[in-house]
């Protein structure tokens, strides 16, 4: 616990695109353990419906009595900082570029808490891509931000073991969590000076993109496995769209059907070798679909103006 560094704590409504999963455990966390925050600064872009409601990241720094700025310009920023004179600042989901002129106004630079193993997976969607990538681990990391994005130099980091069935929410759910724990660990080292940073091996660096509402559309030409997880990836936002006995649809839940008995060494093992894209009825009366390599399973699917329903549930009445 300290109250005699003054902190400023940067973060929005969302960890990553289109999810409501918010900066506020490492805001509550710091808070809990006494540390002197001065100052929440949030961007207005954060919130889609910020005229309905308020940021989750302000509602709770106004419970705790800390004063909020909402804005986007930097030089507003810098004029409450200069007054501040702030110890350290901590960025956890801000969405946005700190410049320079910023950073150098901490006496113990800005502490970023990033969802990823840097150097992998820098940029706005790690957990996204880390998902997409099948990779079987993750985790968070605390580093000095730097100009670059990404690329400062980093105190600690946490792993964060995949089962290969996580979404987006559960993923980012449990990487803000770790997150809050390392913050509160190691941040008394890094206000001391007692801890410093390593660099990152930027050449080992890998780097994800902003996702679009055209990445949505589901390619039945890639594997089944690569379709699936891009369901878990994109749940959500911007949801994994396309259309099934002429009918748009978003899936939602998948799996993998397991090969056919006999075609275990083939590299096409879609049922009858369907074209992709081929709406099947598996022996259990499953909704599954034929796709580049193997067949996928429709667990649940929300049809366009409809509810969410099982597969099962939209096969009935739709002979194929």
């Amino acid at each position: 616990m300290s109250t005699k560094h003054r902190l400023v704590f940067f973060g929005n409504e969302r960890l990553c695109t289109g999810l409501d999963t918010t900066s506020v455990a490492t805001l509550k966390a710091l808070v809990e353990a006494g540390y002197r925050i001065e100052l929440v600064v949030a961007s207005h872009h954060a919130a889609r419906s910020r005229r309905q409601r308020p940021l989750e990241v302000e509602a709770v720094a106004k419970a705790h009595g800390i004063p909020v700025l909402v804005t986007t310009g930097a030089a507003e920023i810098k004029q409450r900082l200069v007054k501040l004179r702030p110890t350290a600042g901590v960025l956890v989901a801000y969405g946005k570029i700190v410049p320079p002129a910023i950073i150098d106004l901490f006496e113990r630079g800005i502490i970023n808490l990033h969802p990823s193993l840097l150097p992998r997976f820098r940029g706005p969607t790690p957990i996204e891509q880390a998902i997409l990538d099948g990779v079987t681990k993750t985790g968070v990391s605390l580093m000095r931000l730097a100009a670059a994005m990404d690329a400062g130099p980093v105190f600690a980091q946490h792993e964060v073991a995949l089962s290969g069935r996580e979404t987006k929410a559960q993923l980012a759910e449990e990487l803000l969590g770790a997150g809050a724990k390392l913050m509160i660990k190691y941040l008394p080292g890094i206000l001391d000076g007692s801890l410093q940073p390593v660099p990152q091996d930027h050449a080992q660096a890998t780097y994800t993109r902003l996702i679009t509402k055209a990445d949505g559309v589901i390619d039945w030409t890639m594997p089944a496995d690569r379709i699936e997880r891009q369901i878990r990836a994109y749940l959500g936002w911007p949801g994994s769209r396309t259309t099934l006995a002429g009918h748009d649809v978003t899936i939602t839940a998948a799996r993998v059907a397991p090969p056919r008995p006999g075609l275990e060494n083939t590299k096409d093992v879609r049922p009858g070798l369907k074209e992709p894209g081929t709406v099947l009825r598996t022996d259990l009366k499953e909704l599954a679909v034929a796709c580049g390599q193997d067949t996928l399973v429709i667990e649940r699917l929300k049809p366009a103006g409809k509810a969410e329903m099982t597969g099962q549930a939209f096969l009935a009445g739709r002979p194929l």
